[in-house]
């Protein structure tokens, strides 16, 4: 109790009104030095005169503190704007006695009353060194006072640059966090062996094990700004089992009014590990493309017809219209665009595989632009379930997509996946039929532009690993992982939204683009560094284990199916896939067969059907594998070459 009591009262401020009693009282202890320096240490100087002098210079200190404010400052935050504050009060006590001497000789308000230029100057001088070092003493005072309590964490700030001592400041200047700052880590050889106020400077590669338990440093602050995920991912490597927390500083853009705060400093996610570098798009062409336009999303509700909506909804539309089918989602949808104060939107409830919804859509509101993210896209589900893959992916885009053409929609652009390519399962297939569609449709189209973008999995989304993971993490564990090589690539939800929202703005029909993915995640790393990041060691604590392949699941994922290849454009992150032509007729009477057939639910003959339609599907670990031994399958099984380790384009294959 005793000891925790000036722990407790550490978070109290010193009254500024005591703090202008000790100021003025050092003006008139300094003011006496001078005297008592200037007459060769001793007291041979009129004391009469002396003790006049001393009201007036506190009656003068007490003017000029309350003017500069100087006296208001948190003292144990002492910054270079508080010094500043003191030379200006400083500099007010020597002009205002200098004033009033002068106009005491003309007046004599006071009889006899001088003092001398040497004086006042010395004084102005000494005033400003004992108040300025006044406070850095009590400032440093406090820091090794807090350095000497207990449970203070000791901190290891990785970046000697500007973020890093913003960083350095933050912690310092909050009374709610007890830290001692170890050093600063760098990779700049040139910075080792230096300081920043007094905390020193280490490479990078002198931390470890042993440099870590010398100094008991207990978290690691990454505070480099724009560093790339997979160089963050590297080091959070090498500290994670060093360290019992490695923390990151938010960007530049995320600080309060421009500052960072010490609560803004969070734990290392494993979103910061995957997120990708962001992206800035300049394109004039988009107000000009959106503008006074109205604008169709189907699967509104979803993760990311949700953000496409809320991009377009910056955009000065006339109208926004959000379909989609899953009413709850799209209600709290519609209640945040009411909170943003975005008005010129439409919700409708309803099925994209119904064509009288659509007609009473086409009809009422005319849409110029759609963008179609309505689909399933649950791999084991959908190899359950192909009828309802079928329904929604073919027969919904196909009812969508003539609609679009019926009633001279500008542009269609459909949101597939890397799934479609060379496809292993069910949903893969029936997201490259709809592709090979619009794509046939456009080569009878006069007006409508249909295009198609392709990218992987979404950091985020319903469904995707990590929310999964962190459910299984909070029940105890284990995180279960269907194969240890299995990887996948990643794109956070804005950009992904966003490039999709660019391809729109500058297809002119019939192109697929392709979206720069990145680099391929291994799902067994992800799941390591998430039991690591949450404080858990891996498999002490937390174990994986490996499920297996589910039914139609790929080892890895590809962006190019065979025989495509891509072109570049004028934005680094989007490339258009080159694409054969196809003959509409025949792929239409396919289609429709397919969409026919459906009505019946039997799983083999539709399964046969979307083979025809996509030769390069050759199922994986599925049922569905004995139809392939009864057909020319003229492409290679993708999924059993990967894993493999051979190239299919080679001609070793």
């Amino acid at each position: 109790m005793t000891y925790n009591y000036p722990i407790l009262n550490t978070s109290r401020y010193v009254s500024k009104w005591l703090v202008l009693v000790i100021d003025i009282t050092i003006v008139l202890v300094t003011f006496f030095l001078v005297y008592y320096i200037r007459f060769d240490l001793s007291l041979n100087f009129n004391l009469d005169h002396f003790y006049r002098e001393l009201p007036l210079i506190a009656g003068i200190s007490l003017v000029s503190f309350l003017i500069s404010g100087s006296y208001k400052g948190v003292i144990r935050y002492t910054g270079f704007r508080d010094l500043l504050k003191l030379l200006i009060a400083t500099g007010l006590i020597s002009v205002l006695t200098t004033g009033f001497v002068l106009v005491n000789r003309e007046i004599e308000f006071i009889t006899q009353f001088t003092i001398p230029k040497s004086i006042i100057i010395l004084h102005a001088f000494m005033t400003f060194v004992f108040l300025a070092s006044s406070r850095l003493i009590f400032k440093a005072a406090y820091k090794w006072y807090q350095s000497r309590m207990k449970n203070h964490k000791r901190i290891l700030i990785y970046g000697a640059g500007d973020s890093g001592i913003i960083t350095q400041n933050a912690l310092i200047h909050s009374y709610k966090q007890r830290v001692k700052i170890v050093g600063f880590v760098d990779d700049d050889r040139s910075k080792t062996g230096n300081s920043i106020n007094g905390t020193p400077i280490y490479h990078c590669n002198d931390i470890s094990t042993r440099f870590i338990e010398k100094n008991k440093v207990n978290e690691i602050i990454f505070a480099i700004q724009k560093i790339e995920p997979t160089v963050l991912r590297k080091k959070v490597d090498a500290f994670i089992d060093l360290v019992e927390k490695v923390k990151i500083v938010p960007p530049v853009e995320k600080w309060i009014d421009g500052e960072l705060h010490a609560n803004q400093i969070k734990q290392v996610q494993l979103e910061d590990l995957l997120g990708r570098a962001p992206i800035e798009i300049l394109n004039p062409t988009l107000q000009k493309e959106f503008k006074g336009r109205t604008v169709l999303v189907t699967g509104a509700a979803g993760s990311i017809g949700s953000e496409i909506s809320r991009q377009l909804g910056q955009y000065s539309l006339k109208r926004l219209i959000l379909l989609d089918i899953a009413e709850s989602s799209l209600y709290d949808l519609q209640q945040e665009f009411i909170r943003e104060g975005i008005l010129d939107f439409e919700v409708i409830v309803g099925d994209i595989r119904d064509a009288h919804c659509l007609n009473t859509i086409f009809e009422k509101y005319r849409p110029e632009v759609i963008f179609h993210a309505a689909a399933y896209k649950h791999v084991p589900l959908m190899e359950e379930n192909p009828y309802e893959a079928v329904k929604i992916n073919v027969f919904g885009t196909r009812l969508l997509a003539e609609s679009a053409l019926k009633y001279g929609v500008d542009k269609f652009v459909l949101v597939s996946t890397d799934k479609a390519v060379n496809p292993t399962n069910v949903m893969g297939a029936t997201k490259r039929t709809a592709e090979i569609y619009i794509g046939a449709l456009q080569q009878v189209s006069k007006k409508t532009k249909f295009i198609t973008t392709r990218f992987g999995n979404v950091l985020g989304s319903n469904g995707s690993v990590i929310p999964l993971f962190r459910k299984q993490l909070e029940k105890g564990g284990p995180l279960t992982v269907t194969h240890e090589d299995v990887t996948r690539y990643f794109m956070t939800i804005p950009e992904a939204s966003q490039l999709v929202l660019e391809a729109g703005s500058m297809g002119e029909g019939g192109e697929i683009f392709i979206f720069d993915m990145g680099e391929k995640v291994k799902i067994f790393d992800l799941a390591k560094n998430l039991i690591r990041l949450s404080g858990f060691r891996y498999p002490e604590d937390i174990d994986i284990r490996i499920s297996g392949l589910r039914p139609g699941e790929k080892l890895y994922e590809e962006l190019l199916a065979n025989g495509e290849d891509t072109m570049p454009t004028y934005h680094e992150k989007i490339m258009i896939s080159k694409v054969k032509k196809l003959d509409f007729e025949k792929l239409k009477a396919k289609i429709e067969a397919l969409c026919i057939l459906n009505l019946y639910h039997d799983k083999l003959v539709l399964v046969r059907k979307l083979k025809e339609i996509v030769p390069e599907f050759v199922s994986n670990n599925s049922v569905y594998e004995s139809l392939d031994e009864k057909r020319d399958v003229r492409t290679p099984n993708y999924a059993i070459l990967h894993t493999l380790n051979i190239n299919p384009h080679t001609k070793n294959v």
